[in-house]
């Protein structure tokens, strides 16, 4: 960690926190930004799941991608660890596997930003019940 030698520090030091914490809470309008789900497991997070969130945590906001990147726990793909689920405003979410900071850099340019698909798409495996 940097060491905080003057009020500038300090104020730098600030508003990196806030930036990180801003993307990470905007919860309440979720469905109108890309959402960005990074499984953080024992599994994931011995693979480099924390590497993976805090890139994209810097990544979508230096590109200026109105996002929300939170963790959740296992999805059960510890083979393709670590996973991420990406779900675009309006569209059904896409999970990722093997995704490290190369691949979550091919995701946010090609998926996030043009809607192209990448590889690395874990295929859907169950089904939801609709009341």
């Amino acid at each position: 960690m940097t060491k905080v030698k003057s009020l500038a520090d300090l104020q730098k030091l600030k508003a990196d926190l806030q930036s990180k914490v801003k993307i990470r809470e905007n919860g309440e309008s979720a469905e109108s930004l890309v959402q960005v789900k990074v499984a953080m497991a024992t599994c994931g997070i011995a693979s480099g799941a924390k590497q993976v969130m805090e890139f994209f945590i810097d990544e979508l906001e230096k590109r200026n991608i109105e996002s929300v990147v939170t963790q959740t726990g296992c999805m059960g793909y510890c083979y393709a660890e670590p996973t991420i689920e990406v779900k675009l405003p309006n569209q059904d979410p896409v999970v990722f596997g093997y995704v490290d900071t190369a691949k979550a850099d091919e995701i946010i340019e090609k998926y996030v930003k043009n809607g192209e698909l990448v590889d690395g798409i874990i295929p859907q495996n169950y089904e939801t019940i609709d009341e």
